[in-house]
This record gives C-alpha cells, sequence and structure tokens, in this order.
C-alpha cells in the first residue's frame, strides 16, 4: 500500500539541501488496518468460531458482513524461529519426564513430614 499515511514535513535550510514543507509516506501500524469481508471487499469486524473438526477460524463480522471464512495472511503461518527437533544439551530425557515418581494412594514418592 503506497500512499496511504501522507504526512507533511518541515524542512529546515540547510548545507547541500533546499528546505520547505514535502509530503512523505509515514509508517502505518498493522493495528490501524481493517480487514476486509472477502464477499462484499468493504472493511469489516473479525469474530472467532470453531468448525466441526475444533479448528478456530476468523469470521467476517458487523453490519453487512457475510459470515464467511477471512484465510489467514500467510505470513501469520510462517515462523519466525524454527522449532527444536532434537533434544539439546541441557533438555530433560523423555524417559525421566515419563517415570512416575509419586503415588498418591499407595503413599509412595510421599515425602517425610
Amino acid at each position: 500500500m503506497e500512499g496511504q499515511n501522507l504526512v507533511k514535513k518541515h524542512i529546515k535550510q540547510g548545507q547541500g539541501h533546499e528546505g520547505g514543507i514535502f509530503t512523505v509516506e509515514a509508517p502505518l501500524h498493522v493495528s490501524n488496518i481493517q480487514v476486509l469481508d472477502p464477499v462484499s471487499g468493504r472493511p469489516c469486524k473479525i469474530g472467532y468460531c470453531f468448525m466441526e473438526d475444533e479448528t478456530k477460524v476468523r469470521i467476517s463480522r458487523g453490519r453487512d458482513a457475510s459470515s464467511e471464512i477471512i484465510p489467514q495472511p500467510k505470513i501469520l503461518k510462517m515462523r519466525r524461529k524454527p522449532r527444536l527437533v532434537e533434544c539439546g544439551q541441557k533438555d530433560t530425557p523423555l524417559e525421566v519426564v515419563l517415570e512416575k515418581t509419586y503415588d498418591a494412594r499407595n503413599g509412595i514418592g510421599m515425602p517425610d513430614l
């Protein structure tokens, strides 16, 4: 999106450049952008619902909204840091994690008070 958040910038004349009032494009925060309805193409609010397979999806809400599913942007599906697949030096081994050390019914593993 270009030419959306234009602001006037006052620049003083200096050595090697002219001064004056210039129109420049300022950054636009992602929270100030509204989602478009996939059917009508008009701005809408977002609601969430669960499908039959228990996946959470975004739907369009509001006046004149179609209540259709709004797909997630591809940039949100990409992970910034990849998950670690193999255990590192400081990770606890799985067999130690799954070992049962306390049994309340039989009193095994109870601390001596």
